[in-house]
């Protein structure tokens, strides 16, 4: 998910850009102000990004990642080129290549996803910037779950871990992104334990040692994953409440997710008026959202629904409703 909390403040006028150089931050080569101005404006792009992908959603924000990748480093750049520009500024961009690697992916971009996960983790490891490597990874199991890549998802997921223990927050993030690799590789006892145990290290509350971007794994967001992993594993009768509280309660953009997995859970569940009820509540807004991964979902139970043989017709017309609704 995102990685900082939306914040105000000034926004990048042409005063504060760096002018373009080697590297599109200076033609110093990144020191001295030009370096500590393209950190600002590093800084400043990803608070930008955060914003609109939480408000508007991924495909809101492509225009302004376009935007931004104009200035940063070509990807004919080898990351080990960039050494010269200083851990600061380094830092800075990985950050700002996470946050354009998980924008792409809610939009749909794929591939770009995974190249942009790729330089993010390798900007990352060249400055010695751990919390960013693993927010890098955590994202990276995710893309590589939704494409049908669970044993890659479960590998970037084990290498979040290290020599010292992880705070509790993060610990569940991942034990929440094995335990979705695992139900994908039909495994049945495994996800749950983990999906447990996520949710106990969440209750283990706040560390001083929780990274900058570990505020958006809160309650909601552990709910709807925990009844996720439980749709995964086809137990409907326990992935519905769940989903239904995460869908339901406030929230960013992205998590209009879990309302599509609630959709595609009360169709597993032939929960028929359940499902239509939804339906007539999404559909009126389906254009407006912003996130192909959740579009895509939706479009695929909807057209499941027309094909559903015991489908009542009402729902089947619902259905149609919604895949009419849907963004093109």
């Amino acid at each position: 998910m995102t990685r900082r909390a939306p914040a105000g403040g000034p926004r990048p006028g042409p005063g504060r850009r760096p002018a373009v150089g080697p590297y599109g931050y200076g033609g110093d080569g990144g020191r001295g102000g030009d370096r500590d101005a393209a950190v600002l404006w590093a800084l400043d792009a990803v608070e930008r990004l955060v914003a609109v992908d939480a408000t508007r959603g991924a495909t809101a924000a492509l225009p302004l990642v376009r935007e931004t990748l104009r200035l940063l480093p070509g990807p004919q750049a080898a990351p080990d080129s960039l050494s010269g520009l200083g851990s600061d500024l380094l830092a800075a961009l990985a950050e700002l290549y996470e946050v354009i690697g998980w924008i792409l992916f809610d939009a749909g971009r794929y591939r770009r996803a995974h190249r942009t996960n790729a330089r993010a983790l390798a900007l990352a490891e060249l400055c010695g910037d751990r919390w960013t490597a693993r927010l890098v990874l955590l994202n990276h199991s995710m893309l590589a779950a939704h494409t049908g890549r669970p044993r890659a998802a479960l590998e970037a997921a084990s290498r979040v871990r290290g020599a010292r223990p992880l705070p509790a927050r993060v610990a569940g993030l991942v034990h929440v992104r094995q335990a979705h690799a695992l139900a994908l590789l039909g495994r049945r006892t495994e996800p749950l334990e983990l999906i447990s145990r996520a949710q106990s290290r969440f209750l283990d509350g706040i560390s001083r040692r929780d990274p900058h971007w570990a505020w958006w794994i809160d309650q909601t967001e552990l709910l709807g994953h925990r009844g996720w992993v439980q749709a995964r594993l086809r137990r409907w009768d326990r992935a519905v409440p769940l989903l239904y509280e995460a869908a339901t309660a406030p929230g960013p953009s992205y998590r209009h997710l879990f309302t599509a997995e609630l959709l595609s859970a009360l169709a597993g569940a032939g929960a028929w008026r359940e499902a239509r009820t939804l339906i007539e509540s999404v559909a009126p807004r389906a254009a407006g959202i912003g996130s192909v991964r959740t579009t895509e979902t939706l479009g695929r139970t909807a057209a499941a629904l027309r094909r559903g043989p015991d489908v009542p017709p009402g729902l089947r017309d619902a259905a149609v409703f919604l895949q009419e609704s849907l963004p093109g």
